[in-house]
């Protein structure tokens, strides 16, 4: 980009130096014309000395160009108006070609002022355009305080060549969050940087207020507040005007406090969205807990209270009955406190995984054994593929692995129907794949049911805490592993698991379970 510096930023020429400079010219434009004179007619070399007037006021100005074409009058009277070498004031022919020569240089240069001044402040105005491009470009992709400061800090230094340097507030105290590293404030420009702040107004250099220094400060005002202070240094050697450098710094201030407080807000909504998960999360908690620890303790406490009350009445098959039931409640109780310690330890990460080789045909005998209770001699077969290796997992894991897949499979799907469960390695992975005859989940519910206390709406009549896939999940990305769920075409639903095999040692022989 180039800078602003260098469009509008030159030598500051002085009055003097213009004028000197326009008689070097007119004498440079009578040495031509002396040369020219043999060729040319007199009144034709007056062309000589307007051209000089018109490359005067493009490059000088208007008043060193009114200068020059005086001047260039009196030359031309007494080198080429006979009798040459005299001042012929008097003469009528003399005074009216020295008047038509001056009002002809004096709107020349007029217009050709102007032409350069509007000229020069569209470049002005194109030059800050860009800073404040520049700028916004850099802030659109600044995502934190931090990376903020470092953007306006190098943009301005880069436009406008001069150190800054950026207050902040954080509960009412301003503090020095940026500044350049030729930029040194002592402890009187601090405080006129916190009276700044409190009075949310401009103070220093060209100002009412503190105006003895060379530095600016801006309040970086929002529309409810205001963030701190950006201060700029400004330096007289440099030609650009002090209102030029007042309007692209006020920019600066309203592009930066409005960066810092989309910051401010975007940090506010996460939070707020932090809270009301939370909030969510909590009150999920508290419904499910209410629920399932009221249910199974209300049986207990039921069941207890009749043997206590009437057990004498009761015959033994009641009475078994009985505490058959309370010792199922007693189990699904004891489960569902298992499952929220195991959820609170794999998102505390204190789970530590015992890696050791396993026998798939293994880990899948003992989760069949371990429910098998609750299959009621429903049908599952198992498809082992030959020559699966020993896969390095955590047995006891991965086992309530299966046995949640498997509970899920048993309560949404048809009773009588048969649950299948397969396993094969790819060159990379272990796949494990339970496959049930139920409805399915709807396609828009598919990413969530991996989620806590995440349960889909329907068959209500189905118990659970919506915890159990959510455990799978976690023990299986512990193992740096994959699972996700899908639809089947035929119908049916799957859960399918990949765990990475990571040197798996290979088996001679492995049996096919049906």
């Amino acid at each position: 980009m180039e800078s602003f510096n260098s469009l509008i930023i030159k030598t500051r020429t002085s009055v003097f130096f213009g004028y000197l400079s326009s008689i070097c010219l007119v004498i440079l434009a009578t040495l031509l014309c002396e040369l020219l004179s043999f060729f040319f007619l007199p009144v034709n070399l007056l062309m000589i000395y307007l051209l000089t007037v018109l490359f005067t006021a493009l490059k000088l100005g208007f008043e060193p160009a009114i200068a020059a074409v005086s001047l260039s009058g009196f030359v031309y009277n007494y080198l080429y108006v006979s009798p040459r070498f005299d001042f012929n004031f008097l003469d009528k022919e003399y005074i009216a070609t020295y008047f038509g020569l001056f009002v002809t240089g004096a709107v020349i240069s007029s217009l050709v002022t102007k032409v350069a001044e509007r000229a020069e402040a569209l470049r002005i105005r194109e030059a800050e355009t860009s800073c404040l491009y520049s700028l916004s470009r850099k802030l659109a992709v600044s995502g934190n305080t931090e990376s903020i400061l470092q953007s306006v800090v190098s943009n301005v230094e880069e436009s406008i060549k001069s150190p800054i340097a950026l207050f902040l507030a954080q509960n009412d105290q301003l503090g020095i969050a940026a500044v350049s590293s030729q930029l040194a404030l002592d402890q009187e420009e601090v405080d006129i940087a916190n009276w700044s702040y409190q009075q949310n107004s401009t103070a220093g250099y060209g100002t009412e207020s503190f105006n003895k220094g060379k530095l600016i400060f801006f309040p970086l005002r929002t529309v409810s507040r205001t963030l701190g202070v950006l201060v700029i240094e400004f330096d007289e050697r440099l030609v650009f005007t002090y209102d030029q450098l007042y309007r692209l710094a006020e920019a600066f201030a309203a592009q930066t406090a409005m960066a810092l407080e989309r910051v401010n807000l975007s940090t506010l909504a996460e939070q707020a969205h932090i809270l009301q998960s939370r909030q969510n999360l909590e009150r999920a908690l508290l419904n499910s807990v209410s629920h399932d620890l009221r249910s199974p303790l209300s049986t207990i406490t039921g069941v207890l209270s009749s043997i206590l009350d009437s057990g004498e009445n009761l015959n033994e098959q009641v009475r078994k009955e009985l505490l058959e039931n309370a010792k199922d409640e007693a189990a699904r109780l004891n489960r569902f406190v298992g499952n929220l310690l195991d959820l609170t330890r794999l998102e505390a990460g204190s789970t530590v995984l015992k890696m050791e080789p396993c026998d798939v045909q293994d880990l899948i005998g003992c989760s069949l054994a371990a429910i098998d209770r609750k299959l009621k001699g429903r049908d599952v077969n198992v498809m082992l593929a030959e020559n699966l290796p020993m896969v390095p997992m955590d047995l006891v894991l991965m086992n309530q692995v299966i046995i949640n897949l498997l509970d899920n499979a048993i309560k949404y799907s048809p009773i009588l129907s048969a649950i299948q469960i397969s396993a094969h390695c790819t060159s990379d992975n272990l796949v494990l794949r339970v496959v049930d005859a139920g409805a399915g989940v709807p396609e828009y519910e598919l990413k969530k049911i991996f989620e806590k206390f995440y349960r889909i709406p329907e068959p209500e009549s189905v118990k659970g805490t919506g915890l159990g896939l959510s455990i799978c999940n976690g023990i299986v990305e512990a193992h740096s592993g994959k699972i996700r769920a899908e639809n089947l075409k035929d119908g049916g639903f799957a859960v399918t698991i990949e765990i990475p095999l990571f040197g798996a040692v290979m088996e001679k022989e492995t049996i096919n379970v049906t």
